[in-house]
């Protein structure tokens, strides 16, 4: 019987997934909701912006939670994930955090409500990757010529210092 229900519900999620693109995105991200909005006899697109404090991944149910601050006060919408009212979602930043709820948030304010952003390289510049890592190489090929030159200088006995190094001496009037 479950093996049924579990047949049934990829289909729909298959189904309703079919022509969105939906980014792997988690709690701490900030994203873009992309909602279908039925205004009169038209039908219109409206953006939610705001960051996604929570995310329930159950199959068909699965939905997330994204909280925004709107002239100073905090609203918050749940959005099922197959939603068909829901045209598409995009990341606008990527967050740091260690938890998969981030229901805290709703008491803090100011700056001590800002989430750290994940620094990422993007992968679409390749070259400019490549000579990153290309600066990157020489800058510790330099160390490690200090470094060698270094040691030398602390291995070599104390008498060719002396040599190097003249005393000064002290002039007498």
């Amino acid at each position: 019987m479950t093996n049924l229900l579990q047949k049934y519900e990829e289909g729909q999620v298959a189904r309703l997934s079919s022509g969105k693109e939906m980014p792997d995105f988690r709690a701490g991200d900030v994203v873009r909701v992309r909602v279908k909005i039925a205004d009169g006899a038209s039908e219109r697109i409206q953006a939610f912006e705001g960051l996604c404090i929570g995310r329930k991944n159950r199959g068909m149910a699965s939905a997330f939670t994204v909280r925004k601050i709107s002239h100073g006060e905090g609203v918050e919408r749940i959005f099922p994930l197959y939603s068909p009212r829901i045209d598409g979602v995009e990341i606008v930043r990527r967050g740091v955090i260690r938890r998969a709820k981030l229901y805290y948030m709703r008491d803090l304010t100011g700056k001590a409500a800002r989430i750290q952003e994940k620094r990422e390289t993007i992968a679409s510049d390749a070259a400019g990757d490549a000579e990153a890592a290309a600066q990157q190489l020489a800058k510790k090929a330099a160390k490690a010529e200090k470094k060698a030159a270094k040691a030398e200088r602390k291995a070599a006995p104390k008498e060719a210092k002396k040599e190097r190094k003249p005393k000064k001496k002290a002039e007498s009037k």
